[in-house]
């Protein structure tokens, strides 16, 4: 995997599809003072899912605070619109098929579940200034609560 962009770096230049088909760049996602952004490794399973739903019902509370939401894996796009529908998330989630954003992004690579490896997308967040700027990353995330420390850490 090639390194996470972190803190006052630039996120790399943003322009894929999200659950609807729709291409999305940044000046498209982010609020008046930025975007959470996400990564995750798969639609429906049961991290991604407590990830999706924290967001979910924690986006008034980003929102109120200037910050959108967007989560971004290689799931194709109909199976995204599935997981939107299923659990009423009400944010774009981005499709990377390819994983060459994910790639830029460093968190394309191989992980070990169950005695197997296999390429996957490591959980990383990042809260990014709308001219693109990194404000802070989040390297190694834990699903559980993850989405309130980004919150805390925003009133911070």
């Amino acid at each position: 995997m090639d390194s996470i962009p972190t803190e006052g770096q630039t996120l790399p230049a943003l322009s894929l599809p999200d659950q609807d088909g729709k291409n999305r760049t940044l000046a498209d996602l982010a609020g008046p003072k930025g975007l959470v952004l996400y990564t995750y490794p798969k639609d429906d399973t049961p991290g991604c899912t407590i990830e999706a739903k924290d967001f979910r019902d924690l986006l008034p509370e980003l929102r109120s605070r200037g910050f959108e939401v967007a989560g971004l894996s290689v799931d194709p796009a109909p199976s995204h619109c599935d997981f939107v529908d299923k659990y009423d998330l009400t944010f774009p989630l981005l499709s990377d098929p390819e994983g060459t954003f994910a790639r830029k992004l460093g968190v394309w690579g191989e992980i070990e579940w169950d005695g197997k490896r296999f390429p996957a997308l490591s959980r990383v967040t990042w809260v990014v200034a709308p001219d693109g700027r990194i404000l802070k990353t989040y390297p190694k995330v834990n699903a559980p609560g993850h989405a309130r420390q980004v919150l805390e850490d925003l009133d911070g």
